[in-house]
C-alpha cells in the first residue's frame, strides 16, 4: 500500500535547512576563511554519522552554515550517500580550501573510524533506527558529546543503557526533535503547563495511519558493490538484501524501526510528555490494539489505538489518523490538527493570554535543535531534548507496541522500567544483537 502524497515534516522543513570534561577542540578561525567571525575557543568540530535523506537534508544543512561549527568528517555505508557529503561540506568551505587553511572532509564506511578521531568533538548520528543507539554509546565513551535522530531507540533496554550512559560520562546529548523549537507547539505546551485549560485530564496524540512507502524493488538479490550491506543490518537479524528493505522504507519493518508509531510518534508523543510534565517519567497503565498487515517485508502496525494512564490521573490516548495533539482540561481544551497548524482553543481567550513573569517558561531555542546542541556542547549546559528525555518519550510507543501484541492491559513502573508481574511482557523490552555487536 502507497499513501497518498501528503506534505511531510522533511517537505515542510526543505525552505528553512538554508537560514565540561573535555573542552571543545579548537580549530582555527582561518579554517573556514571567517578569521574575524567567531574565535578560536568557539568552534564545535563534528563527525557525521548517516549521511542520507535526513542526514544530509535537514542535519548536515543546518549545521554547515553555523559559523561556530566545523564539520570535519562524514560517514555512510553507501559510499555514493558519503561522497555526496564530502562534496556538500567541501562546497560549503571552498574559499577555506582554495587558501589552504582547510584540507578537506574525510569520508569514511565505519562510524568508529569517526569516533576513534581526537579532533572531532561531536557527534551527528542520522543513521536508521536500529543504528541509533550503539554509535551514540561508543561516542559518549570516546568522550564525543553526541546528538541522534529520533525514534532515538528500538528498545527500552537499549534506551536505558544509552541514557546512564551519556550521563556517567558527563556528556551533552540531544534528541533531533524540532517540535520543541516551532512557536506553535511551543506555545501550546506552555499554555497547558500553566493551567489555561484548568487541571489537565485528557491528552489525545493522533499519528499518520498506513506506511508512506517509496518505490523501491522487492527483488532478492546481491547488494550493490556501493553499499556495505553487512555494515547496514549491524545487529538486527541476517536477512537477504532486497531495495526496498533499506533506506526511507527501513521504517516499516519491525527489525529496524517500528513504523509510524515511533517514526512520527518520536514528535507529538514527545509535545503530549512536554505539556504533561512528565518528560522524566511515563503512565503506569497501557492497552491497545493495532493492525500488523504483512506485505511483503513490512510488518509494521498501519493502524493503532493505545490508551495509557498516568500517576497523576492524566489519560493518554495515542490513535491512528492524521497528525494533530489536543489538550483536554477541567476548564475548556487546546489542539491542532495537521502538522505545525495553527491552535484552536475552548475558550478562544486561551489562544490570546500572556504567560506571565512568574510563570512556567518552557525551554526552546528558536534557531532548531542543532543551534542548540551547539550551544549547549560550549556552555555544558543541557539540551532542550537530552536522551533521557528522548528514551522517555520513545518509551511509550515501545510499551504501547508491546500491548498490542500481548492483547491485554499492562501495569508499568516508570521508576524501575518495568512491567509489573509480568515476566512474559518484560522479555519484549530488549533484543537479541547480532554479533559481533552488543551494549
Amino acid at each position: 500500500m502507497v499513501g497518498k502524497k501528503r506534505i511531510t515534516r522533511r517537505d515542510f522543513f526543505k525552505g528553512a535547512v538554508a537560514a565540561a570534561v573535555a573542552a571543545p577542540y579548537v580549530v582555527r578561525s582561518s579554517a573556514l576563511g571567517l578569521e574575524e567571525s567567531v574565535a578560536p575557543s568557539e568552534r564545535v568540530t563534528l563527525g557525521m554519522i548517516g549521511v542520507g535523506d535526513h542526514g544530509v537534508g535537514r542535519n548536515l544543512k543546518m549545521f554547515l552554515p553555523q559559523p561556530d561549527a566545523q564539520v570535519l568528517a562524514v560517514c555512510d555505508v553507501d559510499a555514493k550517500l558519503r561522497e555526496n557529503a564530502k562534496k556538500m561540506v567541501e562546497a560549503q568551505y571552498a574559499d577555506a580550501m582554495s587558501k589552504g587553511s582547510y584540507k578537506g572532509c574525510d569520508a569514511y564506511n565505519d562510524f568508529r573510524e569517526v569516533i576513534a578521531r581526537k579532533d572531532i568533538d561531536a557527534i551527528m548520528n542520522s543513521t536508521p533506527d536500529h543504528w541509533h543507539v550503539i554509535p551514540c554509546v561508543m561516542a559518549a565513551k570516546a568522550g564525543k558529546d553526541t546528538m541522534s535522530e529520533k525514534p532515538l531507540t528500538l528498545t527500552v533496554l537499549e534506551g536505558r543503557i544509552l541514557a546512564d550512559t551519556v550521563k556517567k560520562y558527563n556528556r551533552i546529548s540531544q534528541v533531533a526533535s524540532e517540535n520543541r523549537s516551532i512557536p506553535v507547539y511551543h506555545r501550546m505546551c506552555e499554555l497547558v503547563r500553566n493551567g489555561r485549560i484548568g487541571q489537565l485530564k485528557k491528552i489525545y496524540v493522533k499519528l499518520p495511519k498506513g506506511r508512506w512507502l517509496r518505490q523501491a524493488s522487492m527483488e532478492f538479490g546481491p547488494p550493490p558493490k556501493d553499499l556495505d550491506y553487512d555494515m547496514w543490518l549491524g545487529q538486527a537479524p541476517e536477512a537477504p538484501y532486497c531495495e526496498a528493505r533499506c533506506h526511507w522504507n527501513f521504517r516499516w519493518v519491525l527489525d529496524y524501526s517500528g513504523g509510524m508509531l515511533t517514526d512520527w510518534g518520536a514528535h507529538i508523543i514527545d509535545l503530549a510528555q512536554w505539556g504533561n510534565s512528565t518528560e522524566h517519567t511515563g503512565p503506569v497503565e497501557v492497552e491497545g490494539k493495532g493492525v500488523f498487515p504483512i506485505e511483503g517485508i513490512y510488518n509494521s502496525a498501519t493502524e493503532f489505538d493505545i490508551n495509557y494512564k498516568y500517576a497523576n490521573g492524566v489519560e493518554l490516548n495515542v490513535s491512528s489518523s492524521e497528525p494533530g495533539l489536543r489538550f483536554e482540561g477541567t476548564d475548556g481544551w487546546i489542539e491542532n490538527s495537521g502538522w505545525t497548524a495553527p491552535l484552536k482553543a475552548e475558550p478562544e481567550s486561551v489562544l490570546t493570554s500572556e504567560i506571565g513573569p512568574n510563570e512556567t517558561h518552557l525551554y526552546t531555542c528558536p534557531g532548531g535543535e542543532q543551534r542548540n546542541f551547539l550551544d549547549c556542547v560550549k556552555s555544558r549546559k543541557p539540551c532542550y531534548a537530552p536522551f533521557e528525555i528522548g528514551h522517555r518519550t520513545i518509551t511509550i510507543a515501545h510499551i504501547g507496541h508491546i500491548a498490542m501484541i500481548l492483547g491485554r492491559k499492562l501495569k508499568w513502573d516508570p521508576d524501575k522500567e518495568l512491567f509489573v508481574n509480568d515476566p512474559g511482557a518484560n522479555l519484549l523490552l530488549s533484543r537479541h544483537m547480532r554479533p559481533p555487536w552488543t551494549l
